[in-house]
Order: structure tokens, then sequence, then C-alpha cells
């Protein structure tokens, strides 16, 4: 029996690791790897059209499900296109391994047709990118990418020359060192001494909460209710820590409501939860923070820290919860409860009046309606954007919903790549692609692979003609806004000459009737909504004090554009307040 190729030992292995597809364009140097896929039963090559979309998908895919997935581009511009996905993978900590083809090994350095050095390329976007120039050389480096993707949840890359891809193994089939999954990184018992201490000695404790909370609510509201502490989330914390939440304040930032920021503010102790919040004029400066993250190099990445605990955020919790002591006296969280739904109530209006006649349609009133349509355990991808407004604001977290999108590297156009990635393991469970028109023009030509598989996503499209978040960064800079608008086009007629259902609402009384056709369809359909470009509210005025101040206005004035059903979590939360 005739040894496997580099390429077919390659596949195995990544079977071997739990991959079941690769997403990719296919190109002669991939002609190996592609065929060893072709011969298998037991993983696939999904076919897009741009290589973009292929890392959005794989990226989207491992987040999802957790699991190792991977992606592939030929040599030069074939692979080049991976790039921006791979970014948004390893930045949002998804392990994914892509499979860079390169030109004949002979002719590397010789400035050779599409020649580029894809493993100098994708170091800055991986934690492990590497060139195979050896079959010799294959099994060991392909196991440590695997590895080193899966322990450290992000990219790596195998740099692969298509002559190498096809030659024989001298030696014989590799196998995947096993590997624990349920191991957890726990502080030393000096770090939870030291920071109980910490706790006990403050009166007023707040919490800030990320992406680490995933798979600790239950640790994050034990230890809030022992202290009293409001709780507050950044946006890749909403999914996790929102919902059953009797301590909630609301999400800080750019897009935050609510009073987070004032509960971030007024206490004497901030403890950040996994969370690597980048937005340094939202956090304070002159109270302590403690910050609790499972990656040493996070801590103190963004603030100054009186304590930076290296632990996950359950693990941590478990060991500091009984070590503090209870508290009884509730004035700063009842006061921050209380602020939260004044802050919520205050902004209800902007999409609950007279918006069945308001045309354009509020973009509000869109997202509230698909908040109250979509299934319980609904899978969201969101464009970078206004979608990420509407997202934060009116998507309703439950604990099996989940809402993934490009939240750390901001990148457009990745919420229907994501959709197919999301929607391929389980066709069966509910995927809507929040998209605004000018991220989903972008990577629109994809649209034809989720009709080409059958996918069952959809697509919402707010259609308001134009870059709205860029709009708004122009008027906010007082520049006019320029360069910002599209002419209308009908998305829905696009995507009918596809092959898929299509429909376009511009009547907000067809709002909800549109939203339910577009999730009953039973196959890829896209909703085209005529969105009002002038949703935000903008002050009347913009002065230059109001300029400097714009990072903290954002979330208290310039956004207001209503919170959904969150308001009624913020009231249902007062009825936790103790009467006199």
């Amino acid at each position: 029996m005739a040894n496997p190729t580099v390429a077919e030992q390659l596949v195995d292995l990544m079977v071997q690791a739990g991959v079941r597809r690769i997403y990719g364009v296919v190109g002669d140097s991939l002609n190996p790897i592609t065929d060893a896929v072709r011969r298998r039963s037991d993983i696939e090559w999904v076919q897009v059209r741009h290589e973009e979309v292929a890392a959005f998908a794989a990226g989207a895919e491992a987040q999802i499900t957790g699991r190792l997935t991977a992606c592939a581009g030929s040599c030069g511009p074939g692979n080049l296109h991976l790039i921006n996905g791979l970014f948004d993978a390893h930045r949002s900590m998804a392990p994914v391994v892509a499979i860079a083809a390169h030109i004949p090994s002979e002719d590397i350095g010789t400035a050779y047709f599409q020649e580029t050095h894809p493993d100098r390329l994708f170091v800055e976007c991986s934690h492990f990118s590497e060139l195979v120039s050896s079959p010799e050389q294959m099994p060991q480096v392909a196991q440590i990418a695997i590895q080193t993707a899966l322990g450290r949840s992000g990219v790596s890359v195998l740099s692969v020359p298509g002559d190498v891809a096809g030659m024989d193994v001298p030696r014989g089939r590799a196998r995947l060192v096993p590997s624990s999954d349920t191991a957890t990184m726990r502080p030393g018992d000096a770090e939870i001494d030291r920071l109980a201490e910490l706790v006990d000695s403050a009166e007023r404790v707040t919490l800030f909460c990320g992406r680490g909370t995933a798979e600790a609510h239950d640790e994050v509201m034990a230890f809030a209710d022992r202290v009293l502490a409001p709780v507050g989330h950044a946006l890749r914390g909403k999914e996790w820590i929102q919902y059953d939440n009797p301590f909630d304040v609301g999400m800080s930032g750019l897009l935050g409501y609510g009073a987070a920021y004032e509960a971030m503010h007024e206490c004497d102790l901030l403890i950040l939860l996994g969370t690597d919040f980048p937005y340094r004029p939202f956090l304070p400066d002159d109270v302590r923070i403690v910050q609790v993250d499972i990656r040493p190099e996070n801590l103190g990445r963004r603030s100054r820290l009186d304590l930076g605990v290296c632990g996950d955020v359950g693990e941590t919790l478990r060991c500091l919860t009984p070590r503090v002591r209870s508290r009884t006296d509730r004035r700063f969280l009842d006061r921050m409860l209380r602020k939260h739904a004044d802050a919520l109530e205050n902004v209800v209006s902007a999409y609950t009046t007279d918006v069945e006649r308001h045309k354009p349609i509020h973009p509000e009133y869109v997202a509230s309606i698909l908040d109250d349509e979509a299934a319980e355990d609904a899978i969201f991808t969101v464009d970078t954007g206004m979608c990420n407004v509407w997202a934060a604001r009116y998507l309703s977290p439950n604990g099996r919903r989940r809402m993934i999108g490009s939240f750390t590297h901001g990148s457009m156009a990745n919420a229907m790549p994501q959709a197919i990635g999301a929607q391929w393991p389980d066709r069966s469970r509910q995927v809507v692609a929040m998209a605004g028109d000018g991220g989903f023009s972008m990577l629109m030509g994809d649209f034809l692979t989720l009709v080409q598989y059958g996918l069952p996503v959809k697509t919402l499209l707010f259609n308001n003609s134009s870059l709205g978040m860029v709009d708004l960064e122009m008027l906010v800079a007082g520049l006019p806004p320029h360069a910002t608008a599209y002419p209308d086009s009908d998305y829905a007629a696009i995507a009918r000459a596809s092959g898929a259902h299509g429909i376009r609402v511009d009547d907000p009384k067809q709002v909800r009737d549109g939203v339910r056709e577009l999730l009953d369809h039973d196959g890829p359909a896209l909703l085209d909504v005529v969105t009002d470009p002038n949703a935000l509210s903008i002050p009347p005025r913009i002065t230059g004090q109001q300029l400097t101040g714009f990072a903290l206005a954002t979330s208290k004035m310039v956004l207001q554009g209503g919170v959904g059903r969150m308001v009624q979590l913020a009231r249902s939360n007062l009825r936790n307040i103790p009467r006199p």
C-alpha cells in the first residue's frame, strides 16, 4: 500500500482534531489538498466565492461549536484574501487552522508568479505561522499548529507549497497527541486572599463583564449577590451575563446604555471580569481596579490596576465568593438600579411613538420586532456599524441565544459570511444575519453560497442607502458626510434572482409580517427593509466642548435609539429593592 501524501496526512490530522469541513476557494496549488478531501466521507470542502468569506465562516463555526475549524486559500492572491477574516477569528479567540497554499518550493524567493510569503504575512493574525518545506516536516508542524489553535484559542497558519503537498510521506500515518479540553486556570491562594481583602475593604463594588464570563453566569450572580454589586457588561459580555441578572445596569462603551458608566465611576472598587475592553475614556482613573483574566497579557493593558489576577473567571469566583463577607447594605446597588431604569425609560419613546406611521422605517422598530419573533435559541450574526447598535440595544439574551459579530476586529461585511459558518453545523437552528446594505453589498457574491448549499440563513437587511455609522462619525467631527451614500437598491429582487426568497418592506405596518415571513421560510431568505438613514438623535448644534466629551456622551445622549425589552428587565429588577 502506497504511503499517503503530505496533503492526505494533513487532512487526516485535521479530521482527528475534529475538523468537519474546510471553507475555501480551489486553485491549482491546493489541488492535492482538495483532492484528499474529495476522497473522504468524514470531511467536506465548502466552496465559497471569496476566501475572506471562508475565514469568516470558519471563525463563526468555531465560536458556535467550540471545535477546531479550517479554511484554505491558494497561493498568492488566494490566501491573501483570507487575512481579514483570520484577523477577526484570531481576535475573537476562535480556534481555526488556515492552509495557505504556496508557489512551487523550488521557486520560493525568486519573485515567481503570484509569489508572496504567507508564513510572514499571517504572523500578526495567528499564534503560529510556519512554512512546510518537506514531507518529513509535516506531521510535527501540523500537530503544533492544531494544538496551538486549540490550546490558545486562536488561529494557526500552515503555508504549504503545492508540490510538497503532493509528495509521499516517508513515515507512516501521524497521530495527534490527545489533549484535554477540561483544564481550568486557578489563581494561587495568595492572590485570592489579596483579592478578598480588597473586596472586603470596599464599600461600593461594581462588576464589569466581558466574553470571559462565558460559562460563568452563575458564579458572577452568586458573587454579585454576596457583595450586592451592580453588574455591567461590554458588548461581547452581553449574551453571557445580561439574562436572569437582577443586578444588571446595562452596557458601557460607544454603544452603551443604562447606568453601567455611572456604576463603574461611582464605586470604590471596580472588578473587570474576563474583558479586554479597549475604550479607555469609559474606564475610571480614580477608583481601585482589579482585573481577572485567563490571558496574563491582558492584565493592565487598558487601565491602571491595583491587582491583576490570572485565572478563569468562574474558577476564580468559586474560590473567592466564600472568602468575602456577605453584605446587607443595598444603597449603592439600589441607587444604580434606579438610575438604570430611569435612563432606559428616557429613551423608550424613540421607538414606540408613532412608529407605524414613520417613513422611512425606524431601524430600532425593526430590531425590536426581530427580537420578539426570533426563536429562543436563535443565532444572530451582526454587521459592524449601526447593526451593532441595534443588536446591543434590542436583542434579548436568554442563555440559549447566541450573538456573534466582528466585535473586536470591527470589520465590515461579516454578518452574512459568519452566518454561513454558524448555520452549517445545525441546519435546524435558526440563524439570522443582521446586515447593513453597505456590509452586505461588499461580499454579496457569497449569498450565492447560501443558495448553492440550501443553507436556511435568514438575512435581515437594514437598507438605509448609506454608511450610517460613518455618517455619524463625520457629523461628530464637524464634517459634512461625504462618500457615504449609496443609490437605492432592491436587494430583495437580487435575492430572488439568485434563487432565494426575497421580501421588500418600506411601510412600517408591514414589518412584523415581513419578519415572520422571513423566519418562516424553509430555505435561504432575505428581508430588505428600507430604513431611516437619520435614525440617530444628533444634537442640533455640536460645540467644541461636546466634541471633546463625545466618547462619554455617546452612551448617554447621542445614540438615543431605545432599548427594547431591556426596559422591562430594568423594571422587574426594581421589584427586588426592599420596601422601607
